[in-house]
């Protein structure tokens, strides 16, 4: 990666830790969601609007590192409005993107690739993941008849 686009990404993930994304609270909730990542401390809660079937609004509260802040801004801004489907989808392919794998993102998802820089240090893979793990989990809780209230996942969980 050229050093311009490492700058432009650098850039991006400190505008989205500055000023995050999906700070304010939702009158009403559908779900909500947590996740912890033991190996850095960081924390993070959502809380979900769903209307048929698309979120409609997200309230995201990240305590912890520049990048877990950063992610769970970003996935706040890029989720928001769209079909649970494609909220997955979108998460997954974040996470195959963050652990190396062959991931596609579509061109309107511009922030969420400046992501792809945390790969380049392994050890903060879980800070970018926490986000887009503690949706996937939260939104698989919520559609299943036996899920729980309020799921809460590690990132330890993903390395299985």
């Amino acid at each position: 990666m050229s050093s311009q686009l490492d700058d432009m990404y650098r850039d991006i993930i400190l505008d989205h830790f500055r000023a995050p994304r999906g700070k304010s609270k939702l009158d009403k909730k559908d779900f909500s969601s947590g996740g912890h990542n033991p190996s850095c401390g960081d924390e993070i809660e959502m809380d979900i609007k769903e209307e048929n079937g698309v979120l409609k609004d997200i309230h995201v509260k990240c305590r912890g590192c520049a990048i877990s802040v950063a992610s769970g801004s970003i996935l706040a801004e890029a989720v928001k409005g769209k079909p649970f489907e494609e909220v997955v989808k979108i998460a997954e392919e974040v996470r195959k993107i963050l652990k190396g794998e062959e991931g596609v993102l579509s061109e309107d998802l511009e922030d969420v690739d400046a992501l792809k820089g945390v790969r380049k240090f392994p050890v903060r893979v879980k800070c970018a993941l926490l986000a887009w793990l503690t949706l996937i989990e939260g939104i698989k809780n919520y559609k299943s008849e036996d899920g729980k209230e309020n799921p809460t996942i590690s990132t330890d969980e993903d390395d299985k």
